[in-house]
């Protein structure tokens, strides 16, 4: 018998004793963290809870005594127990794996479910080594899983109150939004949230455990039944600006249609009050859309135009011809203002008639100039209207009977009050004398002011 080499598997002696089945494999690969001289040390490790018979029939020592593992012929005793050493090593090397997976996150139940393969397979491993070790270490490996798990359940139970509470935060969001009044509702920034929320729903349901079944269920429903319910309000709402639209446009329309048959009347009056009662109607009418309500408005405008600058250049003609009016007014007005102030009542009465009567027969002036130089002349007869009442006011027979009465019965007063003085005055009280003289200064006073106004009038 030769010594096999990876290509010629060795020949297997007719024995239920497990031994190499194939081609002689190679060692398992390492570990990642372990170089080539880790792994020959755990190798010389591992031989060390092994022996060779003569017939080159490996065995592992354990606690509890020997069992064959295999055998390795046409080989030496120390490559016949390295090969079954390195086989340890191997499992040694899975588990090792199983436990970086699991401290760097990996799922709890698959890191389980493979080291319960390996534990499972101790006892008839076909290997040297600490199994005793191994199968401890297994056993520590299989209690962080629990552990990991458990863990893991308590997580998935937390994402899935949250998920829960943002998902619900997220429908009563979009109900808040399609619950608004569609008068007030601000449609752009509304149908914007409502994307958001749509977003933010995809990214939970991506980034958090699904609920339930029928939970889910029921949270989309509410949330797709308010995207429907605002779907329809905005539907609806810019189907009714678009029916406010048209029917602006209609009646602007129309407005435009009376606006250009007024446009060449000559009517100006009566065409200008019809013009101002258009503008009020194309203020009340809907509006049009805002491309074609400024297109309906330049024509409206346009029409207007045509009207107004033939009533300006109508009036500019007109003025033309009141412009020798106004020099005429005018140096009528500066001989009016030559009147004041008015000294001689009868005399600026005569003069103000006679130059009322020549600008009666001026005429008309510009339209620029009327109220200015009218004005002037109402300023002028205005202070002779209020001379006319002051000498009135002067020489009213009745407002000099009242003046005289008056002072008679303050004359009789004050004697009254000399009298009330002298008599306090000779009772010594301090304060009969001060009332007495306070009322008699009031009299005298009152008298006074009574005889000048007497005095004027004469």
């Amino acid at each position: 018998m030769t010594k096999p080499t990876p290509q010629q598997p060795p020949v297997p002696r007719p024995r239920p004793v497990p031994g190499p089945a194939g081609a002689r494999p190679a060692v398992a690969p390492a570990a990642p963290a372990r170089t080539t001289a880790d792994r020959d040390a755990a190798i010389a490790a591992a031989s060390a809870h092994g022996r060779v018979d003569d017939e080159l029939r490996v065995f592992v020592v354990t606690e509890a005594g020997e069992r064959e593992v295999g055998q390795y012929p046409d080989a030496t005793a120390e490559e016949a127990l390295a090969y079954f050493a390195g086989r340890f090593v191997a499992v040694e090397e899975q588990i090792e794996l199983l436990e970086q997976r699991l401290a760097a996150g990996a799922e709890a139940q698959s890191v389980r479910a493979s080291a319960r393969a390996q534990r499972d397979e101790l006892p008839a491993l076909a290997a040297v080594g600490d199994l005793a070790s191994l199968e401890r270490r297994i056993d520590a490996l299989l209690e962080q899983t629990e552990a990991a798990a458990q863990q893991a359940r308590a997580r998935r139970s937390q994402r899935l109150e949250e998920g829960r509470a943002e998902r619900t935060r997220i429908v009563e969001a979009a109900e808040a939004v399609a619950a608004q009044d569609p008068q007030r509702t601000q449609w752009k920034d509304s149908a914007a949230r409502m994307r958001e929320l749509f977003d933010a729903w995809k990214s939970v349901q991506s980034s958090h455990p699904r609920l339930p079944a029928a939970e889910d269920k029921a949270l989309w429903g509410r949330f797709s039944q308010a995207r429907s319910t605002f779907d329809r309000g905005r539907k609806a709402h810019f189907a009714q600006l678009d029916a406010r639209a048209e029917e602006g446009k209609r009646v602007k329309e129309k407005l435009i249609a009376r606006a250009e048959e007024l446009s060449s009347s000559t009517e100006w009056r009566d065409t200008a009050a019809k013009y101002r009662d258009l503008m009020d109607e194309w203020k009340a009418a809907p509006r049009a859309g805002r491309k074609d309500d400024d297109a309906l408005w330049a024509r409206f405008r346009a029409a207007q135009d045509v009207f107004f600058d033939a009533r300006t250049a109508a009036n500019e003609l007109i003025d033309e011809e009141y412009r020798g009016n106004l020099a005429v007014k005018e140096e009528l007005l500066v001989e009016a203002q030559a009147l004041l102030p008015i000294t001689d009542l009868q005399a600026a009465k005569t003069a103000l008639r006679g130059i009322q009567d020549r600008w009666e027969d001026a005429g008309r002036v510009p339209r620029g100039d009327m109220n200015r130089v009218e004005g002037g002349l109402r300023a002028v007869e205005q202070a002779l209207a209020d001379a006319e009442q002051a000498e009135w006011d002067r020489t009213n027979p009745e407002t000099r009977a009242r003046t005289s009465g008056m002072l008679a019965q303050l004359q009789d007063a004050i004697g009254e009050l000399e009298a009330d003085l002298e008599a306090a005055r000779a009772s010594g009280s301090a304060d009969r004398i001060a009332r007495a003289e306070e009322a008699l200064a009031a009299r005298r006073a009152w008298y006074d002011q009574i005889a000048q106004t007497a005095a004027e009038l004469d």
